[in-house]
């Protein structure tokens, strides 16, 4: 018989790569984890890890197992969910991480509504870009992420989307920049300029360098920063141009985006919830909220 806990040990370590950082994400010591693992080896009668020194990465019994442990893992998220939708539903506590941005469009206008139609049901607000809110969704550590959808998400099987809303990024410009009284610009009219850019990582940064390339020329970057308040006040700085998206410049009042004309880039938010405990009727309470808003 497969201890259920141990594949999620398992799956923490092909998620993270190594047994500190599965341990640290499953809140257990470095030797705790190793434990769990070669007892899963015992169980399954297979090798399942390589080792060499401290390094460890999966046979491929082991990735096989992988596979199987994401099925089972739903599986039980999906009946705790079922166990769950035998309750009211109206009394519990939900955790969402969500950028900037969406926390001021989304989020708090979703716990307004929620203070009236569900007041039983607190939600928790944690301020996360997107690039590390699906980690915490996937490791437990919230219930609700926030994020973009690019559609090349290596987690698409493990997670299931409610589309917020759809967004351009505008272009913005320093102050005496030739096109600054333009009504709307071409992307490849900026290809001399130097740039402010989210960090590598950034699902944002990805949309940005993608809209360039197709633009025909690699942007050449000066600053990074992921706060757009902070790339904005570089652009005014006059170190560069950026690309923000429409509801991030709404929060900045002193700043003018200029709208990109023809095929502006966008970005699609979403909320992303583990698959199998979409149903959860705490969480559907507060999917239903965000989507409204």
């Amino acid at each position: 018989m497969i201890d259920p806990r141990r594949l999620r040990v398992l799956r923490a370590l092909a998620d993270h790569g190594t047994v500190t950082a599965a341990a640290q994400a499953l809140y257990l010591s470095p030797s705790a984890v190793s434990q769990q693992l070669a007892s899963l080896e015992s169980e399954v009668g297979q090798e399942l890890l390589r080792r060499k020194g401290r390094r460890v990465w999966l046979t491929s019994a082991g990735e096989l197992l992988v596979e199987h442990a994401d099925a089972v893992l739903a599986e039980l998220d999906r009946a705790e969910a079922r166990l769950a939708a035998f309750g009211s539903g109206e009394l519990g506590q939900v955790t969402v991480a969500a950028f900037a941005s969406a926390i001021t469009n989304v989020v708090a206008p979703a716990i307004a509504a929620l203070r009236d139609s569900a007041p039983g049901v607190t939600v928790l607000v944690r301020d996360a870009e997107g690039q590390e809110s699906l980690p915490m969704l996937l490791d437990g550590e919230i219930d609700i992420a926030i994020t973009m959808h690019t559609g090349q998400t290596p987690t698409e099987h493990r997670i299931v989307w409610d589309v917020l809303y759809t967004e351009p990024f505008d272009a913005v410009l320093p102050p005496g920049h030739p096109l600054a009284d333009r009504e709307d610009l071409a992307i490849a009219d900026l290809t001399t300029d130097d740039w402010v850019v989210p960090l590598p990582g950034n699902p944002c940064r990805d949309v940005l360098l993608a809209a360039c390339a197709t633009a025909g020329f690699t942007p050449r970057v000066t600053h990074t920063s992921d706060d757009f308040t902070a790339q904005a006040a570089l652009v005014a700085a006059g170190v560069g141009v950026a690309l923000i998206p429409r509801t991030a410049l709404r929060a900045i009042p002193t700043c003018h985006g200029i709208p990109v004309s023809p095929n502006p880039p966008y970005r699609r938010v979403v909320a992303a919830t583990r698959r199998g405990r979409e149903t959860h009727p705490l969480l559907q309470t507060v999917r239903k909220a965000l989507s409204a808003t």
